[in-house]
């Protein structure tokens, strides 16, 4: 046998143009496996399995809900919308702007009702009513809570007017205070850091200590966020009626429901084809639930996403 066909000594074997391409499609598979968690999903999939078989009040409904208002644009309003809560004493919805920083009143259908420009607020991306009347805004970079009474006529809403608790927990520029929701029952406001790294804090005493019977507690909650294979978190709602917090992620496109001990109930994408949707939701900002367990969900730059459920 001739050397040319042996091979010159020392040299590797000559890579066919076919490995190369298998090569970069299987590092490309395996990025997206890890970055959209498809691992995690199946983990999670097959170990709570046996929801199925628990009492309807022990479940997360997420996989219930399907979309009645999709993607309609928020009129007047064309960029930066963000927190949302529901206020069932007025049968609406208040909503966030971070820039320039401006409360909405909106109804159940995503109109603006009325608007209130905040003066002297930085960084507005959260909100949560608290019931009694009683609103409560997060600046992000500051890390500061605003409480405030929902406002009874137009005009601006003035800072210095109200009071504001700064807890300034691994403060990080435009990587602190995303999303608030408030337990009204335990008195506990539950508080979600977006990321580097993301965390979830949970302020015990806030209402009472407003009252002015001073007792607050701030307890770390972030190693419930152990199994949430979301690279970032922008809102949170406590869900009242079954006792479970809600967690959104805009980066994975997905909503997480935890019980009351942290445990990952359930989680639901917020791609194209869930609950009907056309088209992804391009960045959810924030969402809550009303008294009779619809699901409200806005996203920037000015969407505005109604769920119902359905059995």
């Amino acid at each position: 046998m001739s050397s040319a066909a042996k091979g010159a000594p020392g040299r590797l074997p000559a890579v066919r143009p076919w490995m190369w391409v298998l090569l970069l499609v299987s590092t490309v598979l395996a990025y997206q496996v890890r970055v959209q968690h498809f691992d995690d999903r199946l983990y999670f999939w097959l170990n709570t399995a046996w929801q199925q078989d628990q009492p309807a009040d022990a479940r997360s409904h997420l996989p219930n809900y399907r979309v009645k208002i999709d993607a309609r644009p928020v009129p007047q309003v064309a960029d930066n919308l963000s927190g949302l809560t529901f206020d069932e004493h007025r049968n609406q919805l208040w909503a966030v702007l971070n820039n320039p920083e401006e409360l909405l009143a909106m109804s159940k259908d995503g109109e603006v009702l009325a608007r209130y420009p905040l003066d002297g607020f930085t960084d507005v991306e959260g909100v949560t009513y608290l019931g009694d009347g009683l609103l409560l805004l997060a600046e992000e970079r500051s890390q500061a809570l605003v409480v405030m009474p929902v406002p009874r006529q137009p005009g601006p809403l003035l800072r210095s007017d109200y009071p504001a608790l700064t807890l300034g927990l691994d403060a990080g520029g435009n990587q602190g205070f995303e999303g608030v929701g408030y337990d009204r029952e335990g008195d506990r406001l539950f508080v979600v850091k977006e990321h580097s790294p993301r965390a979830l804090y949970e302020v015990r005493g806030l209402k009472a200590s407003i009252g002015g019977a001073f007792n607050l507690q701030v307890i770390d909650r972030s190693a419930w966020l152990g199994a949430v294979f979301a690279t970032d978190l922008s809102s949170a709602h406590y869900d009242e009626n079954s006792g479970q917090l809600l967690l959104l992620s805009d980066e994975s496109q997905m909503m997480v429901a935890l019980d009351g001990d942290g445990r990952m109930l359930d989680y639901r994408t917020l791609s194209s084809g869930f609950a009907g949707l056309q088209e992804d939701v391009p960045q959810g900002e924030g969402m809550t639930l009303d008294d009779s367990g619809n699901l409200y969900l806005v996203s920037e730059p000015n969407l505005f996403y109604r769920f119902e459920r359905v059995p």
